[in-house]
């Protein structure tokens, strides 16, 4: 048994607050909010047994959230279920900004390797996001994986939209660099 040890009989006292209003403000929809903290909750009762105590039980709840709200997003503007993430993964070619889609598996249509592949893309995408510097990584998130529109975010993070465009720039051009080593 791990050294390790959570409580899942204190998280709704210690987080649920915390993980709610992190939610509803990614979602807008106070109901899907409270329905992704549930599921959260429900994930990490389920995999308690891999908690490694590498971060805190927060942070680790906080992960498991992120991860329901992209497939949330997914769910709701996929395109038969295909995950559609938008960057410049090979910026000297005509190519430029094609959509990833082609490269992800269908997820109705699953093997093996497929699953493996999906699960591998999102794990690089999510260790290239956490290299980048925190407002990149937020707008990135925002603009291409939550598909905010450009108002919301400049609203939100009080910033304009020329500079959102200019982060948003940066940060799609690191994440292509990032996943071309580590993934492609």
């Amino acid at each position: 048994m791990p050294d390790h040890k959570i409580d899942p009989n204190q998280w709704i006292a210690l987080y649920s607050d915390y993980l709610f209003n992190y939610t509803v403000s990614r979602v807008s929809d106070r109901d899907m909010a409270q329905d992704l903290v549930s599921e959260t909750f429900l994930a990490a009762l389920k995999s308690m047994k891999n908690f490694k105590g590498e971060a805190s039980e927060r942070t680790w709840l906080i992960s498991i959230l992120k991860r329901k709200i992209i497939d949330h997003y997914r769910k709701i503007n996929s395109n038969k279920g295909k995950a559609e993430v938008r960057m410049s993964y090979n910026s000297d070619t005509e190519t430029e900004g094609d959509w990833l889609e082609e490269r992800v598996a269908d997820p109705f249509d699953k093997t093996a390797e497929d699953t493996i592949e999906n699960t591998e893309l999102g794990t690089a995408i999510n260790n290239c996001l956490d290299k980048l510097p925190a407002k990149q990584a937020q707008v990135f998130e925002m603009k291409t994986i939550l598909n905010y529109e450009t108002e919301a975010i400049c609203n939100e993070l009080n910033i304009t939209a020329s500079n959102l465009w200019v982060i948003i720039h940066r940060a799609r051009t690191a994440m292509a660099g990032c996943l071309e080593k580590n993934w492609f």
